[in-house]
Order: C-alpha cells, then sequence, then structure tokens
C-alpha cells in the first residue's frame, strides 16, 4: 500500500503561477509594512490558491513484479570438443538452482548456438535480446552465459545490451588447451576446365609453436600430393580444374599431439568448373525450312563457339557457275575433320547426305573422335534413309539405329518410358497430357536395330530420339526433321528449345544431365541427397558428417528418376554421401567457418562487456570438477561480482491494481476551510 498527493488543478497552470507569484509580492509587501494580520491574510489567500490546485489524497495498492534473470546456454559445435559438454550440464544444473532460490526471481533458460548449416559463428547475445524482448529493463536482473569464450556477436560496448544489469560468463573448458587448423587465405570461386587455379593456405597452430604437419592436397577425394607444412607458414598449390561443376578441393593436416579437435585440421574449397566457349561444329546439308533452327538455338548461347558451314550443291554439279562465285571461302575439309577435329565438343550434321564433300576416310575419324570421347549430333531427315545416307560410311559403328525409309504420317511426340526419367527429357512441358500439348511431326525416319531404347517416340511407337554412349564419347540421333514447327509456333508449337539445349549439354557431357548421378544439395538448413537413375529402385546412401559421424538414409521417390531424401545439416564443413557405387561431396558454411577459426576456451573475449555491466568472465573448471560462485541478490550497487560470487541486481517494479481518491477541497470539508480562513481573517480586522 503506496499513499500521496496528487494535483488536479480547476484552472489552468500558468494561471496557478501567477496567483502563487502574487500572493508573494503581497506577503512582502504585509511584512514589510508591518499589517496587522498579515499572516492569517497570507494564509487565506493560500489557501484560496490550494483550493484551485485541486489537491487529493491518494492511495494505491501495487503488486511486486519478480525480477528477471536469464541463463543463456552454448549449443554450438565448439562446445561439444573436451569434456565442455559435460560441464555445461552440470553449470546449468547448479546455476538454475541456486538462482530460482532467490526470492522474488524469475529464471529464462534459452539455448543459441546450434548449427544449422546457414548460421555462422556463435550468435548468443542475439538469443539473449529475443529471451528478453518482452521484459521490461527495469525488471531485468542479469543475464548469465555458460559458454566457451569464443562468441561472434559481442556488443561494442554496455549500451548494446539494452539493458542496465550485470552479465556474467561462465566459461567451458581448460587454460592449456591446443589446436591446429588449416585457414584457406585465398581461393577462387571458378575455373576453366583444363586449366589450373591457385588456392592459398595458412598453417594455424595455438597453444603451441615451431611445430610440423603433413598436409595432403585432395580433389574430389583422389589424393593429388602431399607436403610439410611449418607452423604459420602460408602455401599455395595449383589445383588442375578437370570437369563441369564442383570440383572439391580438400586440404588436410596430420593431428597435433593431444589436440582439441580434428574438424578444423580440413579445410574444403568447391571450385565451380566452367568450360571457355564450348566449340560446336554444325554442318548443315539440303537446304529445308528449319535449317535455321540449330544455328539460332547454338548462336544464343553466349558459352558456344560456333563454327557453320552448309553445303549448298555437291562438287560434282556442273552449271557453268565460276568457282570463285560458287562459296565465301572454301570448305577446310582437313583442316576441321582431321587436323582440329579434337578441339570440337560437338559435331552436328543437320540432314547432311554424302556429297562427295567429305572422303570417307574422315568419317573413319569421327568416329575415332567419338570413341575417345567427343559428341555427335545427327538431325536427320530423308537424306538419312538415303543411298548417300551417312550410316553407308565408317560412322555406322556409333550410330544407335540403321534406316530402313521414311514415314510421312503425322504423329505426336511422346516421352517414352525410359524417357520420362531420363533427365534430357524429362518433365518437358506438355509431356504430362494425352495428346502431349505440342504440335505434330509430319515425318519420321524408320529405323530398325537400335542400340539403345529411345527416349522419344514417334508414329506407332517407333524411335524419334536416340541417346546412346560409345566407347568415352556420346551420340544423339533424332529421326525427324521437323523439330522447326515447335519453333515456328505451328500448332502451339512445343519446346523445343530445352529439348535441343538439354540434348546438346547432355552430349558435352553436363554433369547435371547424367542418367547416373548422387548429388548432394544444401536447401537451408537441410542437406538434401538426390539420386538421378534409370532404374526403378536405389540403394540406400550413406551420409557422412563433418565430424565422421554417420547415418544412412532411404531415398524416397519423386518425379521419374528421381530419389530424394532430406538430413538437417547440423555441422558446418565437408560432407560425403555414397551409395557403394557413387560418390558426391558438398561444403556446407563458409570456406573458414567463425566456428572452427579459434576453438580453445577463453575469457577475455567476454570479460571487457561483462565487467563494464557490473559482471564477470570466469572459468568454471580449474581442474577440480565444476564449481559455481554463490549468487547474491544486491538491491544497490554498480558492481555485481566479487570473491567468490556474483550478484543479480534485484528491482522493485510493480503493478498498480487499485487507487484510491480523497479530494481535500472537495464538498463540506473543502468549504470548512474556505470559510475557516476568511472568518479568522474577519476576527483579526474587527480587533
Amino acid at each position: 500500500m503506496q499513499y500521496g498527493i496528487a494535483f488536479t488543478p480547476l484552472v489552468p497552470t500558468i494561471v496557478l503561477w501567477i496567483g502563487l507569484a502574487a500572493i508573494v509580492a503581497i506577503s512582502a509587501l504585509l511584512l514589510l509594512g508591518r499589517a496587522r494580520g498579515a499572516a492569517v491574510r497570507v494564509a487565506a489567500l493560500a489557501l484560496i490558491l490550494l483550493a484551485l490546485a485541486n489537491p487529493s489524497f491518494t492511495r494505491e495498492e501495487r503488486e511486486p513484479l519478480t525480477s528477471v534473470a536469464a541463463v543463456v546456454i552454448d549449443k554450438s559445435p565448439s562446445q561439444n570438443f573436451g569434456e565442455r559438454t559435460k560441464e555445461t550440464e552440470e553449470a546449468q544444473k547448479q546455476l538454475v538452482d541456486r538462482l530460482k532460490q532467490v526470492k522474488g526471481l524469475e529464471v529464462r533458460v534459452v539455448e543459441a548456438g546450434q548449427a544449422d548449416g546457414e548460421t555462422d559463428g556463435t550468435k548468443l547475445f542475439g538469443a539473449l535480446s529475443s529471451a528478453l524482448s518482452d521484459v521490461p529493463t527495469d525488471r531485468v536482473a542479469g543475464a548469465f552465459l555458460i559458454t566457451d569464450g569464443r562468441v561472434h556477436d559481442i556488443p561494442a560496448n554496455v549500451a548494446g545490451l539494452g539493458f542496465n544489469a550485470p552479465v556474467h560468463a561462465l566459461i567451458t573448458g581448460r587454460k592449456d588447451e591446443r589446436d591446429r587448423r588449416i585457414a584457406i587465405t585465398a581461393a577462387p570461386r571458378f575455373g576453366i576446365v583444363g586449366q589450373s587455379q591457385r588456392v592459398t593456405f595458412r598453417l594455424d597452430d595455438q597453444g603451441v609453436t615451431g611445430e610440423r604437419a603433413r598436409v595432403a592436397i585432395r580433389r574430389d577425394g583422389d589424393t593429388l600430393s602431399e607436403r610439410t607444412v611449418l607452423s604459420g607458414q602460408t602455401v599455395s598449390v595449383d589445383i588442375d580444374i578437370k570437369h563441369a561443376g564442383p570440383n572439391i578441393v580438400e586440404i588436410e593436416a596430420s593431428p597435433l599431439d593431444n589436440e582439441l579437435t580434428l574438424v578444423n585440421n580440413r579445410a574444403v574449397v568447391a571450385i565451380d568448373g566452367v568450360r571457355d566457349k564450348l566449340r560446336v561444329l554444325l554442318v548443315s546439308g539440303e537446304p529445308h525450312s528449319g535449317e535455321r533452327t540449330w544455328r539460332n538455338l547454338l548462336k544464343s548461347d553466349a558459352s558456344i563457339d560456333l563454327v557453320h558451314f552448309t553445303i549448298l550443291r555437291p562438287p560434282e554439279k556442273q552449271d557453268g557457275t565460276p568457282i570463285n562465285e560458287l562459296s565465301l571461302i572454301a570448305f577446310p575439309t582437313r583442316e576441321l575433320f582431321q587436323q582440329k577435329i579434337h578441339e570440337f565438343q560437338l559435331i552436328i550434321f543437320d540432314r547432311y547426305a554424302r556429297q562427295g564433300v567429305l572422303p570417307i576416310a574422315y568419317f573413319d575419324n569421327i568416329a575415332r573422335y567419338v570413341r575417345a570421347g567427343g559428341a555427335v549430333l545427327v538431325s536427320a531427315g530423308p537424306d538419312y534413309a538415303s543411298n548417300t545416307s551417312i550410316w553407308r560410311t565408317p560412322l555406322d559403328s556409333v550410330l544407335p539405329a540403321e534406316p530402313v525409309g521414311v514415314s510421312e504420317k503425322p504423329f505426336y511426340a511422346h516421352l517414352s518410358d525410359i524417357g520420362k526419367r531420363h533427365p534430357v527429357t524429362r518433365g518437358l512441358e506438355g509431356s504430362n497430357s494425352e495428346p502431349p500439348k505440342w504440335s505434330r511431326f509430319f515425318r519420321t525416319v524408320e529405323t530398325r536395330n537400335t542400340t539403345t531404347p529411345p527416349v522419344m517416340t514417334g508414329a506407332d511407337g517407333q524411335p524419334l530420339l536416340l541417346l546412346s554412349r560409345s566407347g568415352e564419347g556420346r551420340v544423339a540421333l533424332l529421326l525427324s526433321d521437323h523439330i522447326w514447327l515447335w519453333a515456328r509456333g505451328y500448332e502451339g508449337g512445343g519446346p523445343h528449345l530445352d529439348l535441343l539445349r538439354r540434348t546438346s549439354h547432355w552430349l558435352m557431357k553436363q554433369p547435371d544431365l547424367d542418367e547416373e548421378a548422387l548429388k548432394l544439395q544444401s536447401q537451408g538448413k537441410d542437406l538434401v541427397v538426390l539420386r538421378q537413375t534409370m532404374g526403378d529402385a536405389v540403394q540406400p546412401v550413406t551420409v557422412t558428417s563433418p565430424s565422421g559421424k554417420t547415418r544412412e538414409l532411404t531415398l524416397s521417390a519423386g518425379e521419374p528418376g528421381l530419389w530424394r531424401a532430406t538430413t538437417p545439416a547440423d555441422e558446418l564443413g565437408l560432407w560425403q554421401a555414397t551409395d557403394g557405387t557413387l560418390k558426391a561431396l558438398i561444403n556446407v558454411g563458409p570456406i573458414n567457418p567463425k566456428e572452427f577459426s579459434e576453438v580453445t576456451s577463453t575469457t577475455e573475449m567476454l570479460k571487457p562487456l561483462a565487467q563494464a555491466s557490473g559482471g564477470d568472465a570466469r572459468r568454471i573448471n580449474e581442474g577440480s570438477g565444476v564449481e559455481l560462485p554463490r549468487i547474491v541478490p544486491v538491491r544497490s550497487s554498480t558492481v555485481f561480482r566479487g570473491d567468490g560470487w556474483m550478484g543479480v541486481h534485484m528491482r522493485d517494479a510493480s503493478v498498480v491494481r487499485g487507487v484510491g481518491v480523497l479530494p481535500m477541497f472537495a464538498g463540506l470539508i473543502g468549504l470548512l476551510l474556505l470559510l475557516g480562513a476568511f472568518a479568522a481573517t474577519w476576527l483579526r480586522e474587527s480587533r
């Protein structure tokens, strides 16, 4: 219960101040003139002014509020090293028990710093602010942080805390800890396939000096080299970029005696391999309506360097046209198909038939080029079924089907069962309806003796698109020259860009389009395992975390040919996955995670802020087990620490439950006071 006096003036405040000034002036004149009854007159005037101020007696019923102390538990990965987890659990139990024994103190416990694949570093003060977000600053009694001392969101000063109360840090770990790590100082994000990129790293040792380590450098799990490195030494290595897509480079140092953890002995760099101007040779034969379809597609891709030749007439044709007017430049057949054939990633024959331009020996060169790792695409029309077909050359050893005739029957292209799973044709827009939502074709080349199942079929289920492998190379055979109908928008057109671009990139060995592939993707706080396959089932996948823990995942079927599973990405670093045949790697988090940059425990990072707030930072285990200081409630002080104790600032906050008001000059009481004042003045004047 609290009592007081409140004023609710009946006139503006300025009027009261003017009246007070007038009373003071009158009082001075009466006292200086020694007038009779001066005191009574001044008292009467003061009562009138007081009545205008309208004072009231107040009585408040208040309920005291508890003070609030927050306990923040560091659950970051570095807290798993040594005995820190056990120390943290014991310290939390003791601290919460002692805080709950303080009368009028509310305790809030919050965990922070868990690894989630996105957050880099230990962030405890953000969690502290969230825990106290609904608590007025005049109720905050303090905060206790149970951590190893490596915190990465420490406010620059006490004002950044948002409250005026002590912060205490209880530090886990030992003073004599030692650790070794590999720190990446320079690394590229991209590299040209076939060229090398330089990665620079440094060997950092904490707690020791002058040590040597054996450092291994690996790419995609294969060891490239090993070398001896001195502690503190910076080393540069050149890494050959072997393929498109992520090239995972690991740099791992040998263990240090009695070191805290091996997690940061390995650093990972992902270098995305990109091809420098994919070279494509396009040879067009007999002119037709869709002749420019392939050219327009390839020219629209900035990463492709296109060489295009069109054979408009055979050399044996004689019509009197001067030789210097037959072509702008001579077709450099020997240079293209013998000397520089291996400089091309893809050769496309668009309705090309033998016209005496390319000798038979050059087709044998092309077949060897394919088996050695090259790629050929044949966009066929009636030429493929003619007597001058390129099938009737040494190229038939790599082509996936033999022509037998031409069908002029209209049809809708369909995805075969294989095509619904193949990454080149899977999910093509419009393929899920019957008939597919794209225009018809009106001609197809009939074939036999196919060496591989088609991914697309035409009239009467005949093959339309065949994708095959020969040796190290790849071959695609499109058995219709009516793809241009899709490009022109006939009957609504079709997904020609997606189909032709995917086919071209599959031929050029784009990793994302491989039929059998195992991939890892980081999506937010999760790690997604993707298995691309042409089969009906997949094996379980074993996932290995950066700390070496393994978990077996059973994949679920999604869209045809694609299986997936998800697991929490609760560690930063290199994750590995394998199904016994295929292997995938991915680095989760930054190259140099803050969480693992310095893992030895320390009191020095938090001590300046803690002491500035009146608190302290001290270790909880000095070698004889976890021992916490006494918790002392303190009501008025700027220092909340001492020898063997830590204090909490107990507040006097309360909430009003009821208010009683009694006006002093209202009703009969006010009337009697004023009449009494006038009566006293009249009596004094009547003497």
